[in-house]
């Protein structure tokens, strides 16, 4: 924000808050629009083929990074709704192997002191699902001295 960057987000939004960011971040200068969607989560996507599919003919394309992301691409995909080709970033290995596993593991303790100010010791997590994702979550609340609880629908 400081260097001119437009930033539409903050802390405590409400569902339609974010909705209204995720619409803002689809409005150029001079009436135009993005030519590619760099999407995490999939609610950008979502937005572009429900709302403004008149954008789609402008984007070639569609780079998406998240496990849930990516499952609403296979859903859209298999019913014949998306509309633009897509990049499966999620699954690649350095994404899959390295920063759902070493990433998870060092900025999840970072949001949860920033977000909340308490000690994680002592306390009881429940980490739902082992991907790798939660490998990497239950390895850090663990060092972190928290009792954690593992939860896998498929394990």
């Amino acid at each position: 924000a400081k260097a001119g960057v437009p930033v539409f987000a903050w802390k405590g939004e409400t569902e339609e808050e974010y909705e209204w960011c995720i619409e803002q971040s689809l409005k150029f200068s001079e009436g135009r629009g993005p030519n590619i969607l760099l999407d995490d989560g999939g609610d950008l996507t979502n937005m572009v083929h429900d709302k403004y599919p008149d954008m789609i003919k402008d984007i070639v394309g569609v780079s998406e990074e998240t496990t849930t992301g990516v499952h609403n691409l296979y859903k859209r995909f298999k019913v014949g709704t998306l509309k633009l080709p897509c990049i499966n970033v999620n699954d690649s290995v350095t994404k899959s192997k390295f920063d759902n596993l070493y990433g998870c593991r060092e900025s999840l303790l970072d949001g949860i002191k920033r977000a909340t100010d308490v000690m994680i010791a002592g306390k009881v997590a429940v980490v739902a699902g082992y991907g790798d994702v939660g490998k990497g979550s239950a390895a850090a609340l663990k060092a972190a001295g928290a009792r954690v609880i593992v939860s896998e629908i498929d394990p």
